[in-house]
């Protein structure tokens, strides 16, 4: 009884199957952007190239060493792979970019396997393992900036440059790439350019600062709508308008 009662079920279930309607659902064309694009560069492996292998040249300098052992000094004996992200910001400030050597260089000095500085230089986008133009610029992506138009900024710089993200001008003057969150979210839109914030971006004065690095200058960073100071409030302050009041301090000299 049972079994009938089973099969029964199943084969009124398959009709029911068989006589639903079916839908089709319109799909949607989001923004996307190519799989190279973001502060990285490259892939998360790293794929030999004429500028970047293991017979890429690479050393210190004798001054960036004299900051090498600065940096190393405020690690204990034991604990020096600490030191692993400060010398990697210094090899890439010496070069402009992270090569390979560079990394193995860093793991050199602090006694570790190579590996652990590639796991560190790869998961952290302000490491740049590929070369790089003169002016990096990156757009903010993340949901405030998007809210706020972000991809307006992308797409009239990349036309004015004629290069997506993750790509190089032919004269090396500017790399596009594409970041999540500079922490400047009361400022969307917003862009960076090597370590300079250009904030409350419209897609012409976004294209008016990149413009003024290719002439040579360069703009004040901060807010480019020339509205705000900051990130005061866009309709302007309303409160805090006299200095606060400082905290009181005991007079006893116990302190």
């Amino acid at each position: 009884i049972f079994g009938r009662m089973a099969r029964a079920s199943l084969f009124a279930s398959s009709l029911f199957l068989r006589a639903r309607p079916t839908f089709s659902v319109p799909r949607q064309t989001l923004f996307t952007s190519p799989i190279v694009n973001g502060g990285g560069i490259g892939l998360r492996k790293h794929i030999d190239t004429d500028r970047n292998n293991e017979s890429t040249p690479f050393e210190f300098t004798a001054e960036n060493y004299k900051k090498v052992k600065e940096i190393r000094a405020k690690y204990p004996s034991n604990y020096q792979d600490g030191a692993t992200i400060p010398l990697l910001h210094l090899a890439q400030e010496q070069v402009g970019w992270l090569p390979l050597t560079a990394m193995q260089k860093v793991a050199k000095i602090l006694s570790i396997p190579n590996i652990r500085v590639y796991e560190t230089a790869t998961f952290y986008t302000m490491f740049l393992r590929e070369p790089v133009g003169k002016h990096v610029v990156g757009v903010c992506m993340t949901t405030p900036c998007m809210l706020c138009d972000s991809q307006s900024i992308y797409k009239a710089i990349s036309n004015h440059l004629g290069i997506g993200f993750g790509e190089t001008t032919a004269d090396e003057k500017f790399t596009l790439l594409e970041l999540e969150c500079l922490g400047a979210c009361a400022n969307a839109p917003m862009m960076s350019v090597g370590d300079d914030y250009y904030e409350d971006l419209t897609p012409e004065t976004a294209v008016k600062v990149i413009e003024a690095f290719k002439n040579g200058e360069k703009p004040k960073p901060g807010p480019q709508n020339g509205k705000r100071r900051v990130a005061e409030p866009s309709g302007g302050k309303t409160s805090l308008f006299d200095d606060p009041v400082p905290p009181p301090l005991r007079t006893d000299g116990a302190l």
